[in-house]
């Protein structure tokens, strides 16, 4: 007898050990790796100005979805590459600040791997269709400043409107996990009947894009694109509107205005009582958003005078939206294909910036449609002067905008892609999405570098902490077992006495 439970105290000791040994194992085994990161550039050669993006993810995680994160941004100085095409030569030296501040964020040591891109959208298009020799000798003087960097230049482009719409929509639909769900997540997608995805509405200088999933049947192919993410196929509408954006809309705008004038004084609704704006007639109608309406006229500068009449304002720029020549079903304006607009909308870039200077981006519950006109309207109806003193630390040019800038997005919304009071709420103005912006950069570098599989990728059935917290549960089981087992043939004392 004793003999039998030597030999148990010795198996219980040992299971004890062992028990111990494996959950020591299991933790070390499955800690976390110590982070690889890797790192991404993005410039975004914009009409008005270039951005330098700088991403981050952890390497051994580049197929999942959420780990890319915006560590850096830098607003480079001057205007955008564009405006270089009279001087062509110094269109790259002017990205050397950003470069260098590049640099400094990311490890010296992974210069070299850290591949980095140049996209250029609107404001360059319209320098290719102005002069293309000019663009090309841009794009040649950014290239050669970027190659010189210790980065991996992987190549400075024009980029089309269709390209820069889909790269939005990718890049919020990554950012808010909408591409890949898992556990409870994906079973409360499947149990609820909202939109997976949200769409795009991106607003520039010089063009605008909007970009949703669509469930219609496509009456004009060269506005549909599909995706395979994630195991997922994605039917979805996006059209570029060239010369739409908020800069050039005012110079067409304008142009219009032009056609009626009878002398070098334009009374204009959209600008602040009190406001005065001079421009030169000769250049004004070399742009080509403008070029089509070129009138003689006997003077060479026009005087703008401001009035401040939003409702005058919104009469003028729904001109500029077309809307008699459809032979789809639907369209926006300008004879374009546009299905019905349908779940919820993330609009960026000047979409945010205008709205959020208005204060009317607020997340926590989207203000209705009647009271962002009122704001707007009321906004445009205050004297320059006033404007002027209450928001000094602005650039005059920017704060002067700002009326035509409100109303020509409520027209754009209303007018152009028919949104109502009734799906109006469906916009969400997003200036970032956690730490990363909202906008195109972050879609492009994603499709250029494949971090957004076809098909979902292999995963662990458990998650490392899932995993330790199993092989616990399953150990103190065991101990228990064993110490039980102990007990029943090694009664204490106390135990036994109970029992006699």
């Amino acid at each position: 007898m004793s003999s039998t439970r030597t030999i148990l105290v010795v198996l219980g000791f040992l299971s004890t050990l062992a028990v111990i040994a494996l959950i020591a194992v299991a933790v070390t085994q499955n800690q976390p790796l110590p982070k690889n990161i890797k790192y991404g550039i993005v410039l975004d050669a914009g009409s008005s100005h270039t951005n330098l993006y700088v991403y981050e993810w952890p390497a051994e995680k580049e197929n999942d979805t959420g780990v890319v994160q915006q560590v850096e941004v830098c607003k480079v100085e001057g205007p955008g590459i564009s405006g270089y095409s009279h001087a062509t030569e110094k269109a790259g030296p002017s990205l050397a600040q950003c470069l260098q501040q590049a640099k400094e964020v990311i490890p010296s040591a992974q210069h070299k791997e850290t591949p980095v891109y140049l996209g250029a959208t609107a404001g360059m298009r319209l320098l290719r269709r102005q002069n293309e020799s000019a663009a090309d000798e841009v794009l040649s003087s950014v290239g050669n400043t970027l190659r010189s960097a210790p980065f991996n230049f992987q190549g400075a482009r024009i980029i089309s409107g269709e390209e820069e719409g889909a790269y939005g929509w990718i890049t919020i639909n990554y950012l808010l996990g909408n591409f890949k769900q898992s556990g409870w997540k994906k079973l409360l997608y499947t149990l609820k009947s909202l939109s997976e995805t949200s769409g795009a509405l991106d607003l520039g200088g010089a063009s605008t894009q909007i970009t949703f999933v669509s469930k219609h049947v496509s009456e004009s192919p060269e506005n549909q694109l599909y995706f395979r993410l994630y195991g997922k196929d994605y039917q979805v509408y996006t059209h570029s509107f060239l010369c739409y954006g908020k800069d050039q809309a005012l110079q067409q705008k304008l142009a219009r205005d032009l056609q009626t004038v009878e002398n070098s004084s334009l009374p204009d609704p959209c600008f602040h009582k009190g406001y005065e704006r001079t421009i030169n007639i000769n250049e004004f109608f070399k742009n080509p958003c403008t070029s089509d309406k070129k009138k003689q006229l006997p003077f060479s500068q026009l005087y703008i005078k401001g009035e401040g009449d939003y409702q005058k304002c919104r009469e003028s720029i729904q001109k500029l939206f077309n809307k008699s020549n459809c032979r789809f079903s639907s369209c926006s304006f300008n004879g374009i294909y546009l299905p019905p607009v349908q779940g919820d909308f993330g609009a960026f870039s000047a979409f945010y910036f205008v709205m959020n200077f208005l204060n009317l981006t607020s997340e926590s519950s989207p203000l209705a449609l009647n009271k962002v006109t009122s704001t707007i309207e009321s906004f445009c109806a205050r004297p320059w002067q006033e404007v002027k003193t209450a928001y000094h630390h602005i650039k005059e040019k920017y704060l002067s905008e700002y009326c035509f800038s409100g109303a020509y997005i409520l027209s754009l919304l209303e007018n152009g892609y028919a949104f109502t009071e009734n799906n109006w709420q469906k916009i969400h103005f997003l200036g970032k999405i956690g730490n990363s912006d909202a906008g195109w950069t972050l879609g492009y570098m994603l499709n250029l570098t494949n971090m957004i599989p076809a098909e979902e990728p292999a995963s662990p059935p458990l998650s490392h902490g899932s995993y330790v917290g199993l092989m616990v549960l399953c150990s103190l089981v065991l101990v228990s077992v064993l110490l039980f087992a102990w007990l029943l043939f090694h009664k204490p004392k106390c135990l036994q006495k109970g029992i006699v």
